[in-house]
């Protein structure tokens, strides 16, 4: 009965020296200051997180030094292996210290995490392309998420327990309120990001198939600047002008269809990271330009080909490319960028920037983990770019159904210079205005 009392008194106290001397057991929930349950070191539930954030170590090390992407080294992915190593090791280590609300946020957001990594990557990958590589550490990631989501919404469960100092009903569920928020906060504005920009750095490599461009194609490798090989086709020209379009060799086949069958050379090649073609991917071609630069490259290199006729078509992503581009490359004559939107923080800033509100955006930290995650810095503004094209002409095209910051193309196109043509196809989505407005042939 007097053990009772200590043991009783010791956790009203927050004092471990008086719980050791009641003889409570280690394997139980330990008080923090403010009488916050937390785990003890020794628990099994410790081992369980430690270990399962040992697996997804095991791929983050895997994904960036032992299988890199081809035409890339361990030595291009410092910053990607780097970080996320030395963020896990300290989750580990400090795990059995925290509260038990930030065991809860934390483990359970590096669950999700891990969960994205292996269901939205890894299985992906092996569905579409067989897998290999790094695909099995990025399972087993998967799975030790499962687990570490287990434990968060144990470690939830702990927190969300009355406390001793919840004198009254107002004030624990006022507490708890704050507790719901700021799990809805860390969703929308970390965690989400944050599987985003990994979905963006990671992407299986989809085979390519042949495609009918109207006339006949021959297949063509070149090399960026920063040696990648990249893979693409070209349609030889019957005018003197050639054209790139961009990216992919799936995406623009209608616009290379319709410039082929006119006369028009046509150059459509997988960037960097995709298809056939060498580097690590990124969704918001942080990096492309070097591809576009190559590809410019190759058209000056060609015979029928006048350099004074090179343009572009870019949908989406391709279409903020051949913009910045051509801000650069006075090779690149004439552009349109279909679809253009927003590729970062910095976009998003330039254009509804109008005071500190306009940081608090879920860009904020998406922009920071594709810089971790892509070992690069994010790219100007296209809004400050735009304005360099001019005396070669710009054409934007936007959809009234478009998505990924696509309304922003009319505050492009008011930065930049004549000659320009702005389009609005109301009825079409993203990147559908060809679809939407012209027939088939």
């Amino acid at each position: 009965m007097a053990t009772g009392y200590v043991t009783r008194l010791a956790r009203a106290t927050a004092d471990p020296d008086l719980i050791e001397a009641a003889g409570a057991p280690s394997a139980v929930d330990d008080v923090a200051p403010g009488g916050i349950a937390r785990r003890r070191v020794g628990t099994p539930e410790v081992a369980v997180v430690r270990v399962a954030l040992a697996v997804i170590l095991a791929f983050v090390i895997d994904d960036a030094f032992v299988h890199p992407e081809p035409g890339t080294a361990a030595g291009d992915h410092l910053v990607s292996g780097l970080v996320p190593t030395a963020i896990l090791v300290c989750l580990a280590f400090v795990y059995p210290r925290l509260r038990a609300w930030w065991q809860a946020m934390l483990v359970g957001s590096v669950g999700v995490l891990a969960l994205v990594v292996g269901i939205g990557v890894s299985a992906r990958d092996v569905v579409i392309a067989g897998g290999g590589g790094d695909d099995v550490t990025g399972m087993l990631a998967g799975i030790a998420g499962g687990v570490l989501i287990v434990c968060g919404l144990l470690a939830a469960a702990r927190a969300w327990r009355p406390r001793s100092e919840d004198r009254s009903l107002g004030w624990r569920y006022a507490r708890r309120v704050v507790l719901a928020l700021s799990v809805v906060f860390a969703a929308v504005f970390v965690v989400v990001p944050i599987g985003l920009s990994i979905l963006a750095t990671h992407k299986a490599r989809s085979p390519v198939e042949a495609v009918d461009l109207g006339r006949p194609y021959q297949q063509v490798r070149f090399r960026t600047n920063d040696g990648l090989r990249l893979v693409g086709w070209y349609v030889p020209s019957l005018n003197r002008a050639a054209v790139i379009a961009f990216p992919g060799r799936a995406g623009p086949v209608g616009q290379a269809r319709m410039l082929a069958r006119r006369g028009y050379g046509v150059l459509m090649f997988d960037p960097r990271g995709a298809g056939e073609s060498q580097g690590d991917y990124n969704a918001y071609g942080w990096n492309g330009e070097r591809d576009l630069d190559a590809a410019i490259r190759f058209l000056a290199t060609r015979e029928d080909v006048d350099l004074t006729r090179i343009g572009g078509i870019g949908l989406s992503v391709g279409g903020e490319l051949m913009l910045q581009t051509a801000a650069h490359q006075p090779l690149l004559r004439a552009v349109v960028a279909d679809g253009a939107g927003v590729r970062s923080i910095r976009d998003h800033l330039a254009v509804d920037g109008r005071g500190p509100i306009s940081w608090i955006s879920p860009l904020l930290v998406q922009t920071a983990a594709t810089a971790v995650l892509s070992d690069s810095l994010p790219p100007p503004a296209l809004s400050g770019l735009v304005s360099r094209i001019s005396p070669r002409a710009t054409f934007f095209i936007y959809a009234g159904h478009g998505g990924g910051g696509e309304d922003q193309t009319p505050a492009y196109y008011a930065a930049a210079r004549q000659p320009k043509q702005l389009w609005e196809i109301p009825e079409a989505g993203h990147t559908a205005g060809l679809a939407a407005r012209v027939r088939p042939a």
